[in-house]
């Protein structure tokens, strides 16, 4: 009787398991490079187990249909982490800005985690983020947001993935995204654009100075001036994007599920 029921979730669990382990594929944390990979797959299979009693009572067998169910849950699970990657990704995108006006854009250093190129500025603020994530128990809360998605997306439920809404969404989260990001950096670029106004008018006061000369070390004390004062205000900015990445993510689910 017990091999029975154990065949019959069987193919509940694998469904669930392929979800759970696309979104550890791309949310932020937990897909970094310098996470092992058997350990993205025995946390998944875990999760796994305790989240298949939660779907509720499913009739799902192996047939025709079976392996395009396990693609869209593949889907699901790498889509919902990959729109909270993107939200998380203001913090760099913020961080670009900042260096390209302090004359760091050309010393992008390789990220260890992502194994892609970030800006100084960028990298500092997206561990800043990373370690307030920690702080606050944020990896409960996206892998509270993996078990909710239940909620909104059955296991059985086929969805319109390419849907003009879910496009839509897409495009008004990268919006946000930018939005962001230029909240995130507008203190600094905005003194800096103070800073190059202020050697515009010392250039032509006073040609004698090479303002070449004094506007780089200028800039870059201004800019970690401005960053202390600012610094309170960058952890309410990113606990306000935190917020956004939750219910960006619970969004998208609505959108799949139809609600």
């Amino acid at each position: 009787m017990l091999n029975e029921i154990t065949l019959q979730k069987l193919p509940v669990f694998l469904l669930v398991f392929i979800r759970v382990l696309g979104f550890f594929v791309t949310i932020p944390l937990f897909s970094y490079r310098t996470i092992p990979g058997p350990f993205k797959i025995g946390m998944s299979f875990f999760l796994a187990i305790a989240m298949m009693y939660s779907v509720g009572d499913v009739e799902i067998v192996f047939d025709n249909l079976f392996l395009f169910l396990l693609v869209k849950e593949l889907l699901v699970g790498i889509v919902i982490g990959l729109i909270a990657y993107i939200i998380l990704a203001a913090v760099q995108i913020a961080g670009g800005f900042i260096d390209f006006q302090m004359g760091f854009a050309v010393a992008n250093i390789i990220d260890p985690q992502t194994g892609a190129q970030s800006p100084l500025m960028g990298q500092y603020f997206y561990i800043i983020s990373l370690l307030f994530l920690l702080s606050v128990d944020g990896h409960h809360l996206l892998i509270d947001g993996i078990y909710n998605s239940y909620r909104f997306i059955a296991v059985d439920q086929f969805i319109p993935l390419g849907s003009k809404g879910v496009i839509d969404f897409v495009i008004n989260t990268f919006s946000r995204m930018f939005l962001i990001a230029f909240q995130l950096s507008i203190p600094i670029v905005g003194c800096l654009f103070l800073v190059d106004i202020a050697l515009g008018i010392v250039a032509r006061t006073v040609p004698q100075l090479n303002v070449f000369v004094v506007g780089l070390p200028l800039k870059i004390l201004v800019s970690f001036t401005v960053l202390v004062f600012f610094f309170g205000l960058y952890i309410t900015l990113v606990r306000m994007l935190f917020d956004g990445l939750l219910e960006t993510m619970q969004g998208l689910m609505r959108l799949y599920g139809g609600g």
